[in-house]
């Protein structure tokens, strides 16, 4: 570590100038596992509908380890006791809550490494970090699993309310140009505060949890769980899944090393595991650009269904998505199979490349899972939803769920 460390500053379009004043942030922001955030976008395939939303996780992360130090210092102001050791570990541990993620985030969380979601595969790299850095990850460990005797901390890294999606929301709005998310930060973490260890919300905010769970709720349907992003993700996750299958049955397949490796090989939970350096030396190999790559030499493949879907993604030409607060019915979907398949001369068990039905959903607020509770002058906590009397005739807090059917144009 730099014994003549100086003070960094980052200059980021959301927030302004982010100042790093830690020589051990500085070292985790710099190392290999980190910076190779910078080619993992943060919406996925999210740009394909909003041209703009090309930022990425090395951003985000570096957006809310700021909005964390600012969190703790408002704390630290309204008297509460905040040690300088919390203080880093707090930012250590928001800064690496998301190195787990792999190429497109979410996209392909379930098809690269399968039965392992990426929080634990965060862990594993914050386990791996602590290591090299002589133990002195130790306490984000704990705050990072919920395991930490100041309860707040851990509700900061993940919780209703935490720096997290406070970043994201704001960010994601910013490149994404949808204004739905534009949330008000600055009012919100000033309006911070712990009772009984846990965070509270004065009253004075209650406005701006009002307009940020509704902000929340707007980004899923507009930006997240948009249709044509939903299609994009499907075709990736289907060309993965055909890659797996030839590749596991002999076909050699155009691919980077750290690709080749999760082709090539089943990787799951009881494979990806803490010490064992070739997997996540593989995984921390993988970005964007690795899978991009792939796609583009595998349009030219030999395998028809392979060929077709890297089109369908690289030329965006995405299939239709119809969403539906009831199931479609059996014959419609069928007539979709029975077209797609006369269309692309496909057999029975490969039309489930190209026609697709399930479920999405999205809940902005689960109450039974953490509350937001507002602090009033006398002593009072009252959850939200009773505060609220705009939330009060809301259902907001319930989630919802559509119907999915996706089928090529």
């Amino acid at each position: 570590m730099n014994k003549k460390y100086k003070v960094k500053i980052i200059n980021d379009p959301v927030h302004g100038f982010i100042t790093v004043s830690s020589p051990l942030i500085y070292s985790i922001l710099e190392h290999p596992y980190f910076q190779r955030l910078r080619s993992i976008k943060q919406l996925g395939l999210t740009y394909l509908v909003y041209p703009g939303a090309c930022h990425n996780r090395f951003q985000h992360a570096l957006g809310a380890m700021h909005l964390m130090g600012r969190a703790l210092n408002t704390l630290k102001d309204k008297g509460h006791e905040i040690t300088h050791q919390e203080m880093e570990m707090a930012l250590a541990t928001i800064l690496l809550h998301d190195i787990g993620h792999g190429p497109f985030s979410h996209t392909l969380e379930s098809s690269i490494v399968e039965g392992i979601s990426h929080e634990t595969i965060s862990m594993i790299f914050l386990e791996q970090l602590s290591k090299e850095f002589n133990g002195k990850l130790d306490l984000a460990i704990e705050i990072f699993s919920k395991r930490y005797k100041k309860r707040f901390f851990n509700e900061l890294v993940s919780g209703q309310l935490d720096v997290d999606r406070l970043d994201y929301l704001r960010r994601d709005s910013f490149f994404s140009g949808v204004v739905e998310g534009m949330i008000g930060i600055e009012r919100i973490i000033s309006m911070l505060d712990v009772h009984d260890d846990e965070l509270v919300i004065e009253a004075k905010g209650i406005y701006s949890i009002e307009k940020f769970l509704i902000s929340r709720r707007l980004m899923y349907w507009q930006v997240y769980l948009h249709k044509t992003v939903l299609s994009a993700e499907i075709v990736l996750m289907q060309i993965f899944r055909r890659a797996k299958y030839l590749a596991r049955n002999g076909e050699k397949l155009f691919a980077s090393p750290a690709l080749s490796f999760f082709l090539y090989n089943s990787v799951d939970d009881k494979v990806f595991v803490p010490g064992n350096a070739d997997v996540l030396n593989h995984f921390a190999s993988l970005c964007d650009g690795d899978v991009e790559s792939a796609a583009m030499v595998w349009m030219s493949h030999t395998d028809k269904i392979l060929s077709e879907l890297c089109k369908m993604l690289m030329y965006r030409i995405l299939p239709r998505t119809e969403l539906s607060a009831t199931p479609f019915p059996e014959d419609k979907i069928e007539d979709k199979r029975r077209a797609t398949k006369q269309r692309f001369g496909l057999s029975d068990k490969d039309i489930d490349y190209f026609v697709i039905s399930g479920t999405v959903s999205n809940t902005a607020y689960s109450p039974n899972k953490q509350s937001i509770r507002i602090k009033y002058n006398d002593g009072r906590l009252m959850d939200i939803f009773e505060a609220s009397d705009m939330l009060k005739h809301s259902n907001i807090d319930e989630e919802v769920h559509k119907y999915m059917l996706v089928y090529p144009k």
